[in-house]
Order: structure tokens, then sequence, then C-alpha cells
């Protein structure tokens, strides 16, 4: 069974900045990571310091690895099904029937988005298909954009949109139920509804949106995209596992200033507990975590114990 001082649980942002900063403070680390969280997937965030041509998930991860690395971090590709906290351990098993044992637990398994399987979507996330209002809401600044999403939840993310573009279409690709207050609000933002299924997202030799087509055959033509459906899930298994405090939305309640969990020796951090869900809020809570973890492994008092 493998020993570390402390295991982080999600190779993403949260996660990798933890274990930049607890190998420069020459702790044991190991980042045990399923590679299935948003930066894995994403083509690219426009919103970091120091990257104003933008920055991929993968470049992202890739070069916090190798600078994790630097000081003695390990990595593992893997799955973790089991956390269990005996006295004042934590054991894990994973996927690929590892065993590891560790003194801090460091909780980064994010969120998975529901996006439909529709053909070519997941080649254009972050470049010219986008999730997140407040993340990417300025890449579409007067462009025609197509909200692809369900019922009310694509009805709010097309009049949130308005703030940059005023030419938008809503493809209710679900053919949810749309409330009369938004449907009043749609009309009278001249927002066309369709009613139909997206089958293919189109795009060009760079792999850009040109356009989504409907399963009737009918062609869209946009220059960018925003999704929204509903059944987002949060990664918190693993936390109740543990007794974990979650909040009515399911995020993970931590301490404002340390970012410990309820559970004595557990961290939580990025999209697993920020609703925000902002990669620069991620990079905060890995490093304040880490901050506090060391604190912890030497044995400090922390300000509420």
């Amino acid at each position: 069974m493998k020993q570390a001082d402390c295991i982080i649980i999600g190779g993403g942002i949260a996660g990798i900045q933890a274990a930049i900063q607890l190998g420069r403070y020459k702790h044991d680390i190991i980042v045990i990571d399923s590679a299935q969280g948003r930066s894995s997937i994403a083509k690219a965030y426009h919103n970091i310091l120091g990257w104003p041509d933008g920055v991929s998930g993968k470049q992202l991860r890739t070069l916090g690895r190798q600078h994790a690395e630097k000081f003695g971090v390990e990595f593992t590709d893997d799955t973790v099904t089991s956390l269990e906290k005996k006295q004042d351990m934590f054991f894990i098993q994973t996927k690929n029937d590892r065993e590891y044992q560790a003194k801090m637990i460091f909780l980064g398994t994010g969120i998975t988005d529901n996006i439909p399987p529709i053909k070519n979507i997941y080649s254009t996330l972050g470049t010219s298909t986008y999730i997140c209002p407040d993340c990417d809401g300025y890449e579409i600044m007067d462009k025609q954009t197509v909200v692809l999403g369900g019922g009310n939840t694509g009805a709010g993310m097309a009049l949130t949109l308005l703030y940059w573009s005023k030419d938008i279409i809503y493809v209710n690709h679900l053919k949810s139920k749309i409330d009369d207050e938004y449907r009043d609000k749609l009309t009278a933002n001249h927002i066309p509804v369709i009613e139909e299924e997206v089958c293919e997202v189109h795009v060009d030799a760079n792999q850009e949106l040109t356009g989504i087509e409907l399963v009737s055959g009918k062609i869209i033509r946009a220059e960018k995209a925003f999704t929204a459906f509903k059944g987002n899930k949060l990664n918190n298994d693993l936390a109740l596992q543990l007794g974990v405090q979650i909040n009515e939305n399911n995020h993970v309640v931590v301490h404002p200033r340390t970012k410990e969990t309820n559970i004595k020796g557990v961290w939580a951090g990025g999209d697993l507990v920020a609703h925000s869900e902002q990669v620069t809020i991620s990079m905060g809570d890995g490093t304040q975590s880490a901050i506090w973890i060391h604190k912890r492994l030497l044995g400090h008092p922390l300000p509420y114990d």
C-alpha cells in the first residue's frame, strides 16, 4: 500500500495547483486523476491572467503536471472508487485495484457537464461553443449565436447572452416546456425559438463552428454557440462517503479561510465547491488549501481548532 502525506483526488486545475504548492513544501504528494474533468475537454480559456490569446485545458494541465513533478509530486491515471477514514488516516481504493494511505485528502473532483452527444460538438468546446457566460460571453460579442438547450434553462441562457449579442436563436433541443414568462421575454427580445433536435454541429477545417443541422435537415448558420442543459453532476460521491457536508446545491461546504471541510483532514476546492466555476478561482482554492494542509501536517492548530 502506497503512503503519502496528502493524496489529491482529481488532477484538474484546483488539484494541480494544490500539488504544486504542497510539492514546494517538500511533502510526499500523490495526485490520482481520472482525466474526465472539464479541463480535459476545454479547447480554450480566454479569461486567465497571462494568456491574452487563450490557453487550452490540455496545455494548462500538461504544464501544471510538469511544474508539480519538478517538486517530486507523483501523478497516476486512475479513478478512486472508495475513500474511508480510520482514526486519523485515510484509505483509498481505485478502479485499477490500487490501495493508498494518506494523512490528508484534497478533493478536486469537479463537475461533469450535461452535454448531449451531438456530432462534432466536443471539438468546438472553448473555441466556438461555450458553457459559461461569465467565462466566455465576451467571445460572442455582436456575433450570430445559437443556444442549444432545454426548456427554461436554455431560455434563460438566451436572455442572458443578449448583453453581448442581439443576434440570438434558441434551439430547444430537448423540446422541454418553456414557461410563458420566458416565452414572453424571448418574444419581446426578438429571439426565435426552434423546437427541434440538433443532429450535428457543422465545423470548418479549423474545427470552428459554422452552424448547426437539425434532424429535419434544416441548417442554421451561426458563428458561435452556447449549451444550456439541466443535469450537470457535481462529483461529490467520495465526499459523501466520508460524511462531508454539502449544501442545497450539492456543492461541498468548506471553511471560507482554510477550505477544510467538516471532516478534519479533508479539503476541497474548484468546481466541487465554488458555484462560480472559474479556472482562476480553482487555482486560488488549490493554493489556499495547500497552505493550510501544510500547517495541519506540521501539527499547527487551525483557527477553529
